[in-house]
């Protein structure tokens, strides 16, 4: 009951629990009958099914697990259920669902002595009632009875954590991110202990681009329960996101150490193996995870990414689409939509894929912040009135006289990777991967860039602070590329502080690029990438910035490399590119593919293949798809 003080209980109990658990399950007619209406795998909402769940919230509501106590009642119950005869994905299905209602169970709050006449008295039975309930309506994907009745539960308890944390589970399965995050922050404001709120919080910031805030917030939590599996899978997905892939795998490994068989931490390991070009053992180990999980959609979307499918690859589909169509929550459904996208793509069924990337892309649009074309318009206005020719000049006058910075930048989507591949393999240069530096330093001066360059001290603490980072990365390379592709936008903040840094800007066909752009699930931040017309209108805004960066650097400060051109004459580019950044021809730049480095951008695979031109008007596979796209073409 809230308000009581409650003791850690022992592994036993979780075992014992979890035994009458399954037994309870495995007792009911339709369980142990696996009648045959019911889909494999799919535990329907059945009326007996959900008053064993409800009964199993309200006696997980009285414990408090932490998270090898779950684990434990966990396996007790699904081991139990197979020696009951339950089918596999049965039991996995139930487990998961189990899993759902321990993770929904909250830290009660420590009795006190002495009552607080600042809390009002908690009819702890109605609260109780409203936290089970809104975990039936949770396993039932009904979302929005399940965050009404978390709604109330705080209504009737203002700082009652876990009825703050279940909100934000539920708001997160419904898509509604933001709502979530503070839903999360509130949880943790009432219990800064609140685990597993740190670890959904943790997921969130990652899942919206914030790598740096996501690895604070998890690091922080794993200080006070270090043993917390999903906080040390969470902490190395984002340290792998941030490029530092040795500690990512340490984090995995640390998580599997406590938890032997645990899928998710078995992909972390599979998507380091997958950045550092070992496709091979990165296959293994996503296989590895389905085989503990065999409907983890992270697990079977990762296998799509590592090369190009075939018919042959069909009953991946088969299995993609029926975890897609389960019910999942919306993130795990996206994810899995643009994977199943690929696999169309790569055997010819481009209706099919574009159904499912535009699927994909609406979950994820309902979940991004709205992208706002008026206020992205209003930026590039000011952008270009404040940095004018005379005002960037005179700034660049008493700018760093540091050549170390080659800045690559263009479109997502438009061969930037590639380039970074191709210098990071001259023995003289090291690429440092997207730095959010210029994109956290315009955050941070916004109102004073919008009216032109800023004044001397701040760029020069600016050019302090770079460089360190930049050292951080390599003391000796003569050359440190900097592949932030939006760094476009900062193109003038970036020269009038590093005048002798190259800027190398990558094109590429219009609609080949911003097609590219949505059919990869990027993170939240790009919130362009969701819509077509956004897409489209993003596109011009950043013509006519990138027009204006070409009208006011110097000459020797900008390179415009077409990316048809670069990979139907390489050897020509290459030497161009490299004379351009001040370094010497070195034949390894033209074999690329074998450079060994860890690449955690989207171009993971095609970087490390030899020069292609597949690429090179793919639009054409889906004209009849394109809307306002095809405006993009004329000015091409």
């Amino acid at each position: 009951m809230v308000g009581t003080r409650l003791n850690w209980f022992r592994v036993r109990e979780a075992v014992e629990l979890g035994l009458a658990l399954a037994d309870e399950f495995a007792q009911l007619p339709e369980i142990a009958s696996q009648a045959p209406r019911r889909e494999p795998g799919r535990v329907h909402d059945d009326k007996a099914l959900i008053q064993v769940l409800q009964r199993g919230a309200t006696r997980l509501m009285t414990l408090r697990l932490n998270l090898y106590k779950r684990a434990r009642l966990a396996t007790s119950f699904k081991w139990r259920l197979l020696e009951r005869g339950v089918q596999q994905e049965t039991a996995d299905a139930l487990t998961r669902r189990l899993v759902r209602l321990t993770l929904l169970q909250g830290a009660p709050a420590p009795a006190q002595d002495t009552p607080d006449p600042a809390r009002p008295s908690l009819d702890s039975v109605k609260l109780g009632n409203l936290l089970s309930q809104g975990a039936e309506r949770l396993a039932r994907h009904d979302y929005a009875h399940a965050i009404r009745c978390y709604r109330k539960a705080i209504a009737l308890d203002p700082r009652g954590g876990p009825s703050y944390r279940a909100l934000g589970i539920a708001l997160i399965d419904a898509g509604r991110v933001e709502e979530a995050e503070g839903a999360f922050r509130q949880a943790l404001d009432c219990d800064s202990r609140d685990i597993e709120a740190a670890f959904r919080l943790g997921s969130l910031l990652r899942g919206r681009g914030q790598f740096r805030a996501s690895e604070q917030i998890l690091r922080a939590a794993l200080r006070l329960q270090p043993k917390d599996v999903p906080c040390r899978i969470g902490l190395g997905l984002s340290l792998a996101a941030l490029g530092n892939t040795g500690e990512a795998a340490a984090s995995f490994r640390k998580a599997l150490k406590q938890d032997p068989t645990n899928a998710e931490a078995l992909v972390g390991l599979g998507i380091v193996a997958r950045a550092d070009g070992r496709f091979e053992q990165a296959a293994t180990l996503f296989n590895q995870a389905l085989r503990n999980r065999p409907h983890l959609p992270s697990a079977h979307a990762a296998l799509a990414g590592l090369r190009k499918m075939t018919s042959n690859d069909h009953p991946w589909l088969e299995h993609a689409e029926v975890i897609a169509s389960s019910g999942l929550p919306a993130w795990e459904e996206a994810e899995l939509r643009f994977a199943i996208g690929k696999y169309c793509d790569d055997v010819g069924d481009f209706e099919q894929g574009f159904h499912n990337y535009t699927r994909a892309n609406k979950i994820f649009r309902a979940m991004a912040p709205i992208y706002r074309r008026s206020a992205r318009a209003r930026l590039v206005d000011d952008l270009i009135h404040g940095h004018t020719p005379t005002a960037v000049a005179r700034a660049a006058a008493s700018g760093s006289d540091s050549p170390r910075p080659v800045l690559v930048v263009g479109m997502p989507r438009s061969g930037t990777s590639l380039l970074e591949q191709i210098i990071a393999s001259h023995p003289a240069a090291i690429a440092a991967g997207e730095l959010e530096f210029w994109n956290d330093a315009a955050r941070r001066y916004e109102p004073l860039l919008r009216q032109g360059p800023l004044e001397e001290s701040l760029r020069s603490a600016l050019a302090r602070e770079y460089l360190q980072t930049l050292n951080s990365i390599s003391a000796k390379a003569l050359r440190v590329v900097d592949k932030m592709p939006l760094n476009a936008d900062h193109l003038g903040l970036i020269h009038t502080t590093f005048p002798r840094a190259r800027v190398i800007y990558m094109q590429r066909d219009p609609i080949d690029t911003c097609l590219s752009c949505y059919f990869q699930p990027f993170s939240l931040a790009l919130n362009f990438t969701t819509e077509l017309s956004d897409l489209a209108h993003y596109y011009g805004e950043h013509q006519r910035l990138m027009g204006h960066w070409r009208a006011t650097l110097p000459g020797a400060t900008l390179l415009e490399v077409p990316y048809e051109a670069l990979v139907t004459e390489p050897a020509v580019w290459v030497r161009r590119i490299l004379e351009f950044i001040g370094l010497e021809w070195h034949p390894q730049c033209l074999d690329f593919h074998q450079t060994e480095r860890p690449i955690i951008t989207a171009s993971f695979w095609q970087v490390r293949q030899r020069i292609y031109q597949d690429s090179v008007g793919r639009w054409r596979n889906y004209e009849k798809f394109l809307g306002e796209l095809r405006s993009l073409k004329a000015g091409w």
